[in-house]
């Protein structure tokens, strides 16, 4: 079956101009501050049987309708596409983030799968005419979908968020992108053992083996496969020519694993997403490389995929407010409960474990792609395929203005935000005693403290322990009798000894007194203060203020370049924009 030359014709002109209405639609949500997802799928809508459909029915069928094979070639094109999608969202996701976490990303990641999952898994059980099912002899996998659409969180969604708060280098920040990462695993594994359960593929195998058999694929991507492209990849990045060698290494092991899964009776975009974790994991995966191919997929293949979302089906006519506000109540209770519980028994504060739940409740692009899915394989209906794109959009967009919410106390407690210009100063003091006494004389006159008494609380805790961390930082610190805490910073050109462990002298000295009955504060301003002075080469440029208010600018912003997209975890940054 060939196209014809007019066929042909239009086909490309079709592609340009999905492409073209999705770039310009994106731009204006980036503007907004909002992923470029929502303005694919919004334009999808424009060019689909909603709107274009409506005003220009004849410019709609001559697009989109007349031409049987025009379908079929788009179709084929939208597998490949969300195939790469799952590829590229696999690279994402670093096992080794998710183990440092330990116990709260755990039980964050359980309670945010079991939760949403339970809730939505009984409600579509017991009523399920009422959201939509389309065969009641499929209630089980139908129930068994809601109740996994509801639990994966949407990886890059989560991502632009967290850089657009300035939290993603953040304790906090760390522990939703662990819980995200476990999440979207074991959520993939569920819907691809669903889509088994209903037949989607021509594998000739028995459910049971098909378990059976992804268990098998699953242990041996990620326990030999990953050490295997681990071993290939140096080879081929200084025997092949770069990058091109490294490109077609990974599409092959990424279309070979997607055909073995759907070979197996599973889709192949779980083959491909596992198929992304293996080699993501690899150290010899330069960033060059994560970066063509990220960029190449994110900006044509992705928007073709959530584009062709809006052609499939008319939202004005499948809107349905009862099913968009049941999936919009489950959606928000399952999340933000299921997570915010997780992350408090893991030992966050509460408003930290709300903030967790709100910025694990962005859902986008992976529930888009499950639904569209499920709604090809005539699972769903187009009435709760409407329902669950609404759900994703108006949790992604919402995710934001939450958590900023609930993490204010957490920002108004950040170094960055309680160094004041006025506690700044620079010392000619030549030993640890002399320089904790300026600090202390300098704190006091400034906020009516007991010198002595300050000087003494501080001293005393000096003598037990040597406040030196490393990289010419030290920082000598107590819990007094204040309500609010103070930061005081003395910076030395001589430098003074604090007995750090790397034998350099302190050049920056911080004074960090807090509440006496907050020793959590404390705890979180020493961790803050530690981790962001970890780089002795931005630790010299900022020595190199020569007045204190130089200092005070650059000091933040330094600070506030550590959460900047081009600062962040490469794996994450290059495809937020999905």
């Amino acid at each position: 079956m060939n196209l014809s030359a007019s066929e042909i014709s239009i086909f490309l002109l079709i592609l340009s101009l999905i492409l073209f209405v999705a770039r310009a639609i994106g731009e204006v949500f980036r503007i907004f501050k909002q992923p470029n997802v929502v303005g694919e799928i919004l334009a999808g809508i424009i060019l689909g049987p909603t709107i274009l459909g409506a005003l220009f029915p004849s410019v709609f069928n001559f697009l989109f309708v007349a031409s049987p094979k025009i379908q079929i070639a788009l179709n084929g094109l939208t597998t490949i596409a969300v195939v790469l999608l799952l590829l590229i969202s696999g690279l994402e996701v670093d096992l080794s983030i998710v183990l440092k976490q330990g116990k709260a990303a755990i039980l964050t990641s359980f309670m945010g799968i079991v939760f949403p999952f339970a809730i939505g898994f009984t409600v579509s059980y017991f009523f399920p005419n009422f959201l939509g099912i389309v065969n009641s002899n499929m209630k089980l996998p139908f129930s068994l979908f809601i109740g996994t659409a509801l639990s994966i969180t949407a990886l890059p969604v989560v991502a632009r968020t967290l850089m657009d708060l300035n939290i993603f280098k953040t304790e906090i920040g760390f522990l939703i992108i662990a819980s995200a990462m476990l999440n979207d695993l074991i959520g993939w594994i569920i819907f691809s053992v669903i889509l088994g359960m209903i037949g989607t593929s021509s594998g000739n195998f028995s459910f049971e083996l098909t378990i059976v058999l992804i268990f098998v694929f699953i242990a041996f991507m990620l326990l030999i496969g990953r050490k295997l492209v681990d071993g290939i990849l140096p080879f081929i990045q200084t025997k092949i020519s770069f990058p091109g060698g490294v490109l077609n290494f990974i599409l092959i092991i990424g279309f070979l694993a997607a055909s073995f899964t759907e070979y197996i009776g599973i889709h192949a975009i779980f083959g491909a997403f596992i198929a992304g974790i293996a080699i993501g994991d690899s150290a010899h995966l330069k960033e060059s490389t994560r970066d063509i191919i990220q960029q190449f997929v994110t900006n044509i293949f992705a928007p073709l995929f959530f584009v062709s979302i809006g052609l499939r089906v008319n939202f004005i006519q499948n809107f349905d407010i009862w099913i968009v506000l049941i999936f919009l109540v489950l959606a928000f209770a399952g999340k933000v409960i299921g997570c915010g519980l997780g992350a408090y028994w893991g030992g966050l504060k509460k408003n930290d474990a709300l903030a967790i739940g709100f910025g694990m409740n962005s859902r986008g692009a992976m529930e888009i792609v499950l639904g569209a899915l499920a709604l090809q394989y005539g699972l769903i209906q187009e009435k709760v395929f409407v329902g669950l794109v609404i759900m994703a959009i108006v949790t992604s967009i919402s995710s934001a203005p939450f958590m900023n919410y609930f993490l204010r106390e957490r920002k108004l407690n950040s170094f960055v935000n309680i160094l004041k210009l006025k506690y700044i100063l620079f010392t000619n003091a030549l030993s640890r005693k002399d320089v904790i006494s300026e600090l202390t004389s300098f704190v006091a006159k400034s906020s009516n403290l007991d010198e002595e008494f300050l000087f003494n609380e501080i001293w005393k805790r000096e003598e037990e322990m040597p406040t030196g961390i490393a990289n010419y930082l030290a920082i000598p610190h107590a819990r007094v009798e204040i309500k609010y805490p103070i930061i005081a910073v003395a910076v030395s050109e001589a430098g003074i000894d604090f007995e750090a462990a790397d034998s350099l002298p302190a050049k920056i000295i911080i004074l960090l007194l807090t509440p006496k009955e907050n020793n959590e504060l404390q705890l979180q301003l020493l961790s803050e203060i530690a981790k962001s002075f970890n780089n002795r080469d931005s630790i010299e440029s900022l020595l190199k203020s020569k007045t204190k208010e130089e200092f005070y600018d650059n000091i933040k912003n330094y600070f506030n370049s550590l959460n900047e997209p081009s600062k962040a975890l490469p794996f994450i940054e290059k495809h937020i924009t999905v």
